[in-house]
């Protein structure tokens, strides 16, 4: 990296985002959409972001449903008690909720939200930021797990970026609200030009302060980095899906460059500002922002300038 002699660790996104919100521990680290934003509403943010987004995913897909809930329609959500995994807010159902609204006529706060582990092996008591007034949130006890109260009943609905246990095992109780999710989603894309953005890289704000250089260097690393990565799976294509070992790897690829284009995950503010504002008006208008923020307020000044394309000649 540029000017830099970097160190890096990996590990799962939920602690890292834990790590960095509540304990400062890196200078820079990728960050949720949510903590981005609501950190951001803070007097002295702690964070600015640069205008790249190691992840991305459509949510219709991320919407489960009890097959005895009577939901047959998005529209028969109104009403029901729907699980949330952790604490109310995180990226997966801030887009599904906002999706619903939008496009299905179902309001956010038309639903009693239950929050808490999702299983056994998935708990977390992070939840530093608390939604405004107005939206119906319980809590379940702490034996219970919202994939197990899903499958009972007992719970109506499950937004969760996490496929529930239940569902990988093939049982008869818990569905997917859209079965036919990749349709409906390359529908969603081909009518709105939206892919979700989950989570983007923030730069702890005093290290940017005292280096204002980092933001650009950082942009200028993960823009080669990506670049780097899409021109391997053009040279290696052929041989690389022999090596997946998935049918039809090739027909999918085929079809996701004819809907996207050359590149499907684009950097840069000015590429994904439709993408951006649409997260933030959700953040706001879910009761976990109390200002509605433009996508320009959350990244580096530096990173949202365009730059001369400039090469040095050979051999400099």
């Amino acid at each position: 990296m540029e000017g830099v002699d970097l160190n890096y660790i990996t590990m799962f996104p939920a602690e890292i985002f834990q790590r960095m919100v509540q304990f400062r521990e890196f200078e820079a680290s990728e960050l949720g959409m949510k903590f981005l934003v609501s950190t951001r509403q803070l007097e002295k943010p702690p964070f600015v972001a640069i205008p790249v987004f190691p992840s991305r995913s459509f949510r219709h897909s991320a919407i489960y449903v009890n097959v005895d809930s009577g939901i047959r329609e998005p529209r028969d959500l109104v009403g029901k008690r729907i699980g949330e995994p952790f604490a109310y807010g995180h990226d997966a159902a801030i887009w599904a909720r906002g999706i619903l609204q939008d496009h299905y006529g179902v309001p956010v706060d038309g639903a009693t939200y239950v929050t808490g582990r999702l299983d056994a092996d998935r708990s977390r008591d992070f939840a530093p930021f608390k939604p405004r007034n107005g939206i119906r949130i319980v809590g379940i006890q702490p034996h219970q797990s919202l994939d197990a109260l899903l499958e009972s009943g007992e719970i109506d609905a499950l937004y969760s970026g996490i496929v529930p246990p239940s569902f990988l095992r093939g049982g008869k109780k818990v569905r997917r609200l859209f079965g036919d999710f990749e349709s409906v989603e390359r529908a969603y894309f081909a009518q709105t030009g939206i892919f979700p953005i989950m989570h983007s890289v923030g730069l702890r704000a005093d290290v940017y302060e005292a280096n204002r250089w980092l933001a650009q260097a950082l942009f200028k690393a993960f823009s080669e980095s990506k670049q780097r990565a899409l021109d391997y799976y053009a040279a290696q294509e052929s041989s690389m899906l022999r090596l997946l070992m998935t049918p039809w790897m090739a027909g999918l690829r085929e079809r996701n460059r004819e809907l996207f284009g050359p590149d499907h995950m684009p950097y840069g503010l000015e590429k994904n500002r439709k993408t951006l504002g649409t997260f933030l008006r959700y953040h706001h208008e879910q009761g976990l922002s109390e200002t509605l923020l433009a996508p320009e307020q959350l990244f580096a000044p530096e990173t949202i300038v365009e730059y001369a394309n400039f090469k040095p000649p050979a051999g400099i």
